[in-house]
């Protein structure tokens, strides 16, 4: 089973879902134009903001029914 990974951005409502942290990574740096700084701590603490990045970003396992 896929333990699906939710990044929430900003105040925005909509989380964008990813299958693993190698597709939220490589999405981090070409869509959201972090840094491989602020990508690593998001995936290994769930959470940044500045002043490593613009906007806060948090990732949320989609739980599992």
């Amino acid at each position: 089973m896929i333990a699906w990974l939710d990044l929430l951005i900003g105040d925005d409502p909509h989380p964008r879902r990813f299958d693993r942290p190698g597709t939220l990574h490589a999405y981090l740096l070409k869509m959201e134009r972090l840094s491989v700084e602020a990508a690593d701590a998001l995936i290994r603490d769930g959470e940044v903001g500045p002043p490593l990045t613009r906007l806060a970003y948090r990732l949320r396992p989609l739980a599992r029914e």
